[in-house]
């Protein structure tokens, strides 16, 4: 899904007439952001955007057609402002992401946590029709995540039996969770905990070069004991022969016999 997809459904307008439905289309955004959709009424987009009643109900049928521009521009944005998604192709480019993911969240205080997913918990179950959009903004999302595995699968970083879309759709729910429970205790620690282990799921699938080593073939080893050297016996100490060379006792002399 690309942005001319998702642009192709509206009918073509004015280079003015496409700024001012933009226009108002930032607005309602920027008031979602901050109060929700659902406490965004019309007229405060319309205060906020600088348009008669005329103009928005020109571009803009009711509050829930508005809304589901909203949800177009906020994936627009979400990829905009992760352009690292772009370059995917390795575990060491997704650690990069990861890092700017968190970088970003922290700087910017967890406020608007995720204005995609804000909106799609609001959204889904009190405009059905949303759900379209929703699912072409969040697959928005996913298709850089997608073909950077993809392309990882095809250089053969990844094994032929990873699934790219589940990876990808571990990784975005991962990053969605990670964020909303980082928003409620205003630390990192929740989304970096989320998104490491999605990327380890991930790197789970590279291929092994090596079998890993036993524990018995790590643990040190302890040093021989030097072998004692035995001097062979000599051939007379074998038999228990006197050697030639030993010194002889001297012989008593005989007394002599009586007669």
């Amino acid at each position: 899904m690309s942005t001319a997809t998702l642009s192709a459904r509206r009918p073509a307008l004015t280079a003015k007439g496409a700024a001012t439905r933009a226009r108002i289309v930032e607005a309602a955004a920027t008031l979602a952001r901050q109060r929700g959709a659902a406490r965004t009424s019309i007229d405060e987009v319309r205060a906020e955007a600088q348009v008669s009643a005329s103009q928005l109900y020109h571009y803009f049928s009711d509050k829930n057609e508005l809304m589901r521009a909203v949800v177009e521009h906020e994936a627009v944005v979400a990829i905009e402002e992760q352009s690292q998604l772009a370059a995917v192709d390795s575990i060491e480019s997704l650690r990069a992401w990861r890092d700017a993911v968190v970088d970003h969240a922290g700087r910017r205080g967890f406020r608007g946590w995720s204005p995609l997913g804000s909106l799609a918990s609001e959204l889904i179950d009190t405009d059905p029709d949303a759900r379209s959009g929703l699912v072409d903004g969040f697959g928005l999302w996913l298709a850089p995540v997608r073909a950077g595995l993809l392309a990882m699968q095809a250089s053969g970083a990844l094994r032929p039996g990873a699934d790219p879309d589940a990876l990808a759709a571990g990784l975005l729910a991962s990053l969605q969770g990670g964020l909303l429970v980082s928003r409620v205790l205003e630390e990192t620690t929740p989304l970096e905990a989320a998104l490491d282990a999605a990327i380890a799921r991930i790197e789970s699938f590279a291929p092994r070069t090596s079998l890993a080593p036993s524990p018995a073939d790590s643990a040190p080893r302890q040093p021989l004991a030097p072998a004692v050297r035995r001097t062979p016996a000599s051939p007379t100490r074998a038999s228990g022969a006197v050697p030639t060379s030993a010194p002889r006792t001297p012989l008593r002399p005989r007394r002599p016999l009586a007669r």
